[in-house]
């Protein structure tokens, strides 16, 4: 329960507060946060997908596995190499793009932090003012940030189904993403340049304009993102991982959807899986993933090969 105190009386009872705007520092002397938000992505993406790698090359967690080692090569249609390209690709074309916006991006100021409280605290009294400013402060950028996922989510959810629903579509673009049968963290972006601007992002964009984000809560959101985003490609359900925790579409959940017997369902990412559940689209047939999956001893004839390809997959071959 908020307890108004004599405090806060004497506080709305005072004068606003003066103030002076100053430009916000930068979080690094040598780099605009616009520009860091950009590297960031980059960093965490290639960092978290090269820890992921390490535990595929050296077998740390084939209790967690989604898929055997062997299926990697035997099923995904491209190659490791011809992935990293095309991923490198999609990163410089955002980049080139984040840094032509953020150069006609206005500066940010700060220094009237303490007056925009007193104005806050004075249109809502009843409210404690320590707990109007943890709002203002913090609580507002996560409301924000979280409104910019479900943006996200919105826009994803329905250009990713338009892509499956529209056989031209899916041929010319999204069925490039579709040659990973099996996914990896490194490959979460490996998709047709076209749909990487117009999915990733202009999404993001989007959604970061619509939210009115400021810079710092941008870049926690870019880069949030695209942590979620490769630990949703990682092939691995992971029971101590706070991404898979917290969030229903996790790596097992989108794992359906590369597979033959889900990939017209799972349509959500990289948040939520409420566009599922309101339009009917989430997965509800019998669970076929076998998690900690072995490749057979060296010499044996079991097959390891996963379920026949489906209609949109023969087409890219």
């Amino acid at each position: 329960m908020l307890n108004f105190t004599s405090a806060d009386s004497l506080y709305l009872s005072t004068p606003p507060p003066a103030f002076e705007l100053q430009l916000r520092p930068q979080l690094v002397s040598f780099m605009s946060d616009s520009n860091l938000a950009l590297v960031l992505t980059i960093v965490i993406y290639w960092g978290v997908s090269l820890i992921f790698h390490a535990i595929d090359v050296y077998d740390l967690l084939p209790q967690y596995r989604l898929h055997t080692p062997s299926e990697v090569t035997s099923r995904n249609k491209v190659t490791e190499l011809e992935v990293v390209r095309e991923v490198a690709l999609q990163q410089l074309i955002q980049s080139i793009l984040g840094v032509t916006v953020s150069y006609f991006e206005p500066p940010e100021y700060t220094g009237m932090e303490s007056y925009e409280i007193w104005v806050l605290a004075n249109k809502f009294p009843f409210v404690p003012v320590p707990f109007v400013e943890f709002m203002y402060r913090y609580g507002f950028s996560v409301m924000k940030i979280f409104g910019a996922f479900f943006i996200m989510d919105t826009w994803q959810y329905f250009l990713h189904r338009a892509m499956h629903n529209y056989r031209t579509l899916y041929r010319l673009f999204h069925s490039r993403h579709h040659r990973l049968y099996v996914p990896y963290a490194f490959g979460a972006l490996y998709n047709h340049p076209v749909e990487g601007l117009l999915m990733d992002t202009v999404g993001a964009a989007i959604s970061a304009q619509a939210m009115n984000l400021g810079v710092r809560e941008t870049l926690i959101f870019y880069t949030f993102s695209t942590l979620k985003t490769v630990d949703d490609h990682c092939g691995y359900v992971l029971p101590f991982d706070p991404l898979q925790i917290f969030f229903q579409n996790n790596a097992g959940y989108h794992d359906i959807h590369h597979q033959q017997f889900g990939i017209k369902t799972n349509f959500s990412q990289p948040f939520f899986i409420v566009w599922d559940k309101w339009l009917g689209t989430m997965y509800k047939g019998p669970n076929k993933q076998h998690i900690g999956r072995r490749d057979p001893p060296k010499g044996s004839t079991a097959d390891t090969t996963s379920p026949e390809k489906s209609v949109e997959a023969k087409k890219d071959e």
